[in-house]
């Protein structure tokens, strides 16, 4: 006990030290978020020993902590030295022991096949194949919703962003778990009484079907396709990173097994492997968030006043984010790491953010068509409660995870892996398991591994069941073939439309493949918000809503949303990149020029600078622009207001008797669930 007193003397004239230099009131509002954060691990915060990163960073006597190893053939920099340690010798991969990767992989490979072939010979009708036979309880419903809710993006991207780009990248991290706030109070009950396999049975119950069944197969497969186009990227990454196998391979080879679990097993084995797949990922989530907070000493005021006073932080803010060649006096670019705009500059990308976060959720086909696969309402919302509950700690923990890495690993050595930090939790289990080449570090590392690839084959499982489910029932059942098509068609139909699902997502992630994953996400949620979304939402509640509304609906919102992406900053600009590479070669040779003699590090970004330039100079992006016209990342702000817009004005111009007069049986049945008792009697 005394020994916990005295140390909790040290800390304090420690952090006193760190404020009676005029920061106080620049990081205390940083520090109160940064205690909402972390909490419910602060019970036994003021009894652990100081962190002794805290100590370098704020006992000048101090000497500099031992390098930590991080590979077999780089050690990191101590994470608040005095002076910044040189950047150089980073590694360019993270290197995992193979034989223990490969058995861990392969293991759960071997699971997850076995449930496949368990589901398939109880997967025969198509309410079987879409919907389990509406035969899945709520409590494991809801943790299929949050097994194919926590994608790869979540888990690499999102840790990553926070890694790179500090409180943007939490902004992100915190706004899915408002999204499932909509699902429980509004969306639920009414689509799982009204509904029956997909997002079209939602919409075409009281309005013309074909055409409405036509434009929600399009928006279905459209949203699904930029969710699966970011899991292959994290999976192509994954591979190529720890394994060696090269990245056209890898998303080949998840996109083949993806597409048989799917073919195969259907909605029982999917459900069945995110089931499973989520128990792992809170595991490691869990086990991993804590060993930060146990390498900070358990106290969260410590662990992000290391995080603004660390060296390699100041840097990467200063040099690889606000591009300031030399540094701005009196400028605390530590401090700048804690406050938003690094990543969404514009404060109205925050917004537009929000709004596609809150909304889209309820607009993802394959979370829509995961509320038929329970036999009542009931279940339906005891699900979207337990989901609820499970993203909400995995999105917490993962702030933890992202800030971690920041501060244990450095944003440059992040990036020298992987340039939109993908890798961020892999390097930091590796380095708290006992670093590169250790049997801890090694194995944690691998689990984790094993962990984000059964993340990403549970997550595209769903998101081709959800597209095959729209092209093969909306499309070929009802349109086609009028809805006169037998069983066995319909599963041999959806079972042909899954392979072509995948193949279509194979040849997308290659085409994605320096893309971050979580911004590809982000972008799948707007166009979800902007489209599916208001024609949901309006079809269960507002009685004179009808045909002309929901296309309007389903055209102006998907379109767009895609529109504005394509003119957004978020593509990539070559001569964007050639500009800030320009600046900074005019400002260090002008130095030059003025006799400054310029330290190492500064003549590597020099070099690198005029590389960028020469190779970006007077390129453009995809659609031939050399500089966004839209100007925000996210364009949820825009085109949500422009689909609610849309389908308001199309259901008022074009009136529609039978809608309105079909309203009250829809009523009764979401309110009552009445004739909806299971899914595949609907």
């Amino acid at each position: 006990m005394f020994t916990n007193i005295l140390a909790l003397q040290d800390r304090i004239s420690a952090l006193t030290k760190l404020y009676s230099d005029g920061k106080t009131q620049k990081i205390t509002s940083n520090l109160l978020t940064a205690l909402m954060l972390t909490l419910f691990l602060t019970t036994v915060g003021f009894t652990a020993e100081p962190s002794k990163s805290a100590q370098q960073a704020n006992v000048a006597a101090a000497p500099a902590a031992p390098a930590q190893k991080l590979a077999t053939t780089v050690t990191a920099p101590a994470p608040a030295a005095s002076s910044p340690a040189p950047v150089s010798g980073l590694p360019t991969k993270v290197r995992p022991n193979r034989a223990i990767t490969i058995s861990m992989f392969l293991t759960i490979i071997g699971i997850t096949l076995c449930v496949v072939i368990w589901a398939a010979r109880s997967t025969k009708s198509a309410a079987d194949f879409y919907t389990a036979g509406g035969g899945i309880t709520g409590l494991q419903n809801g943790w299929a919703i949050a097994g194919d809710y926590m994608s790869a993006a979540s888990f690499l991207g999102m840790s990553g962003l926070i890694s790179l780009y500090g409180i943007d990248g939490f902004m992100y991290a915190v706004g899915p778990m408002f999204s499932f706030i909509a699902i429980l109070l509004v969306i639920a009950e009414p689509c799982r009484n009204a509904g029956k396999y997909t997002l079209g049975d939602i919409l075409s119950f009281r309005t013309s079907p074909k055409p409405v069944r036509a434009v929600a197969a399009i928006s279905t497969v459209t949203v699904s396709l930029f969710y699966l186009i970011a899991q292959m990227v994290g999976a192509g990454k994954l591979m190529q990173v720890l394994l060696d196998i090269p990245y056209r391979v890898s998303v080949i080879g998840v996109g083949v097994l993806m597409v048989g679990y799917v073919v195969f097993g259907g909605m029982k084995a999917t459900t069945w492997v995110q089931i499973i797949k989520a128990g792992l990922l809170m595991s490691g989530t869990v086990v991993l968030a804590l060993l930060v907070m146990i390498k900070s000493g358990m106290n969260p005021i410590v662990f992000f006043a290391d995080i603004v006073a660390n060296p390699l932080i100041q840097d990467h803010v200063r040099i690889n984010v606000l591009k300031d060649a030399l540094p701005t006096p009196g400028f605390d670019y530590g401090q700048r790491f804690m406050e938003p705009g690094l990543f969404l500059k514009n404060p109205l990308d925050q917004v537009s953010l929000g709004i596609a976060w809150a909304l889209g959720a309820a607009g993802l086909p394959h979370i829509l068509m995961r509320f038929f696969t329970v036999p009542s309402a009931k279940e339906a919302r005891k699900s979207i409660v337990i989901a609820l509950f499970i993203n909400s700690t995995f999105f917490f923990l993962i702030n933890i995870i992202g800030f971690g890495a920041a501060l244990y690993l450095s944003p440059q050595l992040i990036s020298s892996v992987d340039k939109g930090g993908n890798m961020a939790t892999l390097l930091l289990a590796q380095l708290l398991g006992g670093g590169a080449g250790s049997l801890g570090g090694d194995m944690f590392l691998a689990f984790i591994c094993a962990v984000a690839f059964a993340t990403i084959l549970a997550v595209v499982s769903g998101l081709v069941l959800a597209a095959s489910a729209a092209i093969a029932h909306d499309v070929y059942v009802n349109i086609v073939m009028d809805g006169k098509a037998d069983q066995q068609t319909q599963v041999k139909v959806a079972r042909i439309t899954s392979l072509f699902v995948g193949l279509a997502a194979i040849l997308m992630g290659l085409a994605a493949e320096k893309e971050n994953v979580v911004a590809l996400v982000a972008l799948a949620f707007a166009v979800a918000a902007s489209g599916n979304f208001p024609a949901v939402m309006l079809s269960l509640f507002w009685k004179r809503f009808n045909t002309a509304g929901v296309i309007s609906a389903l055209l102006v919102g998907t379109t767009s949303a895609l529109a504005l992406v394509l003119i957004s900053p978020v593509m990539t600009y070559p001569q964007k990149i050639a500009d800030d590479a320009r600046k900074i070669v005019v400002t260090l040779e002008k130095k030059q020029a003025e006799g400054v003699i310029l330290a190492e590090k500064d003549l590597k970004v020099l070099d690198k600078s005029r590389k960028d330039y020469a190779k970006n100079n007077g390129g453009t992006s995809m659609v031939g622009l050399k500089a966004p016209i839209f100007p925000l990342k996210n364009p949820g702000l825009v085109s949500v207001p422009l689909g609610l817009l849309a389908a308001i004005l199309g259901t008022l111009l074009f009136r529609d008797k039978r809608a309105e007069d079909m309203f009250d049986e829809i009523e009764v049945r979401q309110i009552t669930g009445l004739g909806i008792s299971k899914a595949s009697e609907h």
